[in-house]
């Protein structure tokens, strides 16, 4: 919609030229992936722009900075990010996903769209690849440009909007969509914000669960550690155990020792972080799902009800800081 105003089609135009824009009218956390494409569609042939997909890359890309920042402080350096990326695109839904393929020297990152009618239109694989180039080369120190740029769709009659966004190496008429960078920027280190924002994750938790005088190294080195690797998905008790340099049965007993276990810690960090996310109304809810490792929206809001027997949006609506234990 932002996109289509740049060119004077009004949110009422879009609406009006859609088959259903009552999902689009409830302002709900998402939408049917039907009327999504049906959107897009729509404001494409009404602008009858061709770079269309390129705009909407942008405004995806600059939407999305406040979880970048939190990412700043997940990842070291380009090659962690990378690992990231597919669970990422869980954000935007059942719409494709995202692989990542070292090829020699460089390292292609695809899309690979859910709809095979999609493959073959413009407007998707230019969202999520100039949303893409653009994370990807301000996330670093180093700037990562864009090597080489392919595409499923035919050769349009204009390039300079693909040309200004991914460089001059394009082909077309390709099996996927996807950009190559160089693979020695792998190590390149992430930029570190210092603000606020950036402060959530990064620093320790101490202060968010333990009292003055009460501090325990194992388990704050614990909850960091799920804090830190909550993003990549599901949290498994290997993992950290690995993390912390012990084995699964010294992880559950020392534990055990502390009057808890792992799936109790786990759920413990979920919550108490849950709240400051929704402090920060420059995240919006599916991004604070992925932030805590769920799989979903659904999984998320069932867990929040759990703990604070209300939605995360009704809890956040509410601007309480402090939490609503049962």
């Amino acid at each position: 919609m932002q996109a289509a105003q740049c060119f004077g089609v009004s949110r009422e135009m879009l609406l009006a030229e859609m088959s259903s824009s009552r999902p689009l009218e409830l302002g709900g956390e998402s939408i049917p992936v039907d009327t999504y494409f049906d959107a897009f569609r729509c404001a494409a042939a009404l602008t009858e722009c061709e770079d269309l997909g390129l705009y909407v890359g942008r405004i995806n890309y600059f939407s999305g900075i406040p979880l970048q920042m939190y990412m700043s402080t997940i990842c070291g350096n380009f090659r962690q990010y990378l690992n990231l990326v597919p669970s990422i695109l869980k954000l935007r839904g059942d719409i494709g996903e995202v692989q990542i393929k070292r090829e020699g020297k460089l390292i292609r990152l695809q899309w690979l769209p859910l709809q095979v009618e999609s493959a073959a239109s413009r407007f998707m694989s230019d969202d999520i690849l100039t949303s893409s180039a653009a994370i990807v080369n301000s996330l670093c120190v180093d700037p990562i440009p864009v090597r080489k740029a392919r595409f499923t769709y035919a050769q349009p009659a204009d390039l300079a909007g693909l040309q200004q966004t991914f460089g001059n190496d394009l082909a077309f008429d390709q099996a996927v969509s996807c950009l190559y960078f160089d693979a020695r920027s792998l190590e390149s280190p992430v930029i570190k914000l210092e603000n606020p924002l950036a402060y959530g994750i990064a620093e320790s938790l101490q202060g968010l669960f333990d009292e003055p005088g009460t501090s325990d190294p194992f388990l704050q080195a614990t909850r960091d550690s799920l804090a830190k690797s909550l993003p990549n998905g599901e949290v498994h008790i290997d993992v950290i155990a690995t993390e912390l340099g012990v084995s699964r049965r010294t992880l559950q007993r020392r534990l055990a020792q502390r009057d808890t276990n792992f799936m109790q810690l786990l759920g413990e960090v979920r919550s108490t972080l849950a709240v400051r996310y929704l402090a920060d109304n420059r995240l919006v809810i599916t991004e604070i799902a992925f932030l805590l490792g769920y799989s979903d929206l659904a999984a998320f809001s069932t867990a929040f009800r759990g703990w604070y027997e209300c939605s995360p949006t009704e809890y956040r609506s509410r601007n309480s800081l402090a939490p609503i234990r049962k």
